[in-house]
């Protein structure tokens, strides 16, 4: 679909979104941010964009010279990975995938769970990290180890697919954990005491400014090395059990909340993206749906109106108090009787609930401007945080 032109305030920047509906919370939450000072060109809204804390998920803005950390939400560098296996995904049952399920489980923490005692070792590419204060370096060396190679919780997963080819896909969603918290914590503090604009931002020619966007660099490779760790035991879990192992150059990874120096436009911008993904012109991504429904392996169109963005997600109608509310168990149950998941938690994974989310292929189509499909991805086994 062409974007919409939604209503700006007097002096904001032109809002563009490319979503068929745009919930009044988050035309008022896009509409704060075209009005900040820092903000040029125009704001874009993604097909999921929904009503958050701060910024709407599924906001892309760009400045020139001001980094906004409260922008970015608090898992910075959060995102998700798909790995492609030459492994015909039909041969396996639900006892197989029960099994594989509970060992990965056994070998991955989830929700609130972290590694005991000194944790893992950091990979090279992390282990010379510098934060900009004393105590955020403490809290990198305290909580790094330990947070290495950790699901989380929310809607965060690690799932099993399998595509039209009939090949297995492993997917997962997983970001920065506490480490990125700390850092989004820190930054918000600093830039409420020395930022401008409403939503205050830090000049990036200033110290402070520097640093921040110097720490979310950290947190982003923290949370890509993350995601790379989690699919390092879950393929050791597959080679075991399966003896397959990921296609070579079959993987994906992106990230869909940070923020990035790139060229739009013919010049250089800090392009911020909270819940939405970029994509060069023909670059692989990866859209997920909810718990019990399709992702798509996308290419980017390179569309220059949404700062070469697509969405991250299918994207909530629905808060977890209104899905807690009004979706019963059972009907969760009825909606997932194909793929595999911990019964046992389906109270609490209402959540989660593919009626809780937008039908992804909704979504589709109101980017098919943003973004090509390439391969479709059905949900098998799904290991919620």
């Amino acid at each position: 679909m062409m974007p919409r032109v939604l209503e700006s305030p007097p002096g904001a920047v032109p809002i563009l979104a490319w979503a068929r509906e745009v919930p009044p919370g988050a035309v008022k939450q896009l509409q704060h941010i075209a009005s900040q000072p820092y903000v040029v060109e125009h704001v874009a809204a993604m097909p999921d964009v929904h009503m958050a804390q701060g910024v709407a998920v599924g906001t892309v803005f760009a400045t020139e010279r001001t980094v906004v950390p409260g922008a970015l939400g608090g898992d910075l560098g959060c995102g998700v990975s798909a790995h492609r296996f030459s492994f015909p995904a039909a041969s396996l049952g639900r006892a197989d995938l029960e099994r594989l399920l509970a060992a990965v489980a056994r070998r991955v923490p989830v929700g609130d769970a972290v590694h005991r005692g000194s944790g893992l070792p950091l990979p090279p590419e992390l282990q010379a990290a510098s934060l900009s204060t004393h105590r955020l370096q403490k809290e990198w060396e305290r909580l790094a180890p330990r947070h290495l190679a950790t699901l989380g919780g929310g809607n965060h997963f690690l799932e099993l697919d399998r595509d039209a080819g009939g090949d297995l896909w492993l997917l997962i969603h997983t970001g920065s954990r506490g480490i990125g918290g700390a850092i989004a914590s820190h930054h918000l503090r600093v830039a409420a005491a020395r930022g401008e604009g409403s939503l205050p931002g830090l000049r990036t020619d200033s110290p402070e400014g520097a640093a921040c966007l110097a720490d979310i660099a950290w947190a982003c490779r923290f949370a890509r090395a993350n995601r790379d760790m989690l699919a390092v035991r879950a393929v050791e879990v597959l080679a075991e059990t399966l003896g397959c192992e990921p296609e070579p150059g079959a993987s994906v990874d992106v990230h869909h909340n940070y923020v990035e120096a790139e060229t739009h436009l013919g010049r250089t911008l800090l392009v911020h993206r909270k819940g939405a993904v970029g994509l060069e012109a023909g670059q692989r991504g990866l859209i997920p749906g909810s718990m019990g429904t399709a992702s798509y392996v996308v290419e980017g169109r390179g569309e220059a109106r949404s700062f070469h963005s697509c969405s991250h997600g299918a994207g909530r109608v629905l808060t977890r108090s209104e899905a807690r509310a009004r979706i019963r168990p059972a009907a969760l149950e009825q909606a997932l009787r194909r793929v595999v998941f911990d019964r046992g938690r389906v109270e609490s994974l209402v959540e989660e609930a593919p009626a809780a989310y937008r039908d992804i292929a909704e979504v589709l189509e109101d980017e098919e401007e943003l973004v090509t499909p390439v391969l479709r991805l059905m949900p098998i086994a799904v290991l919620k945080g």
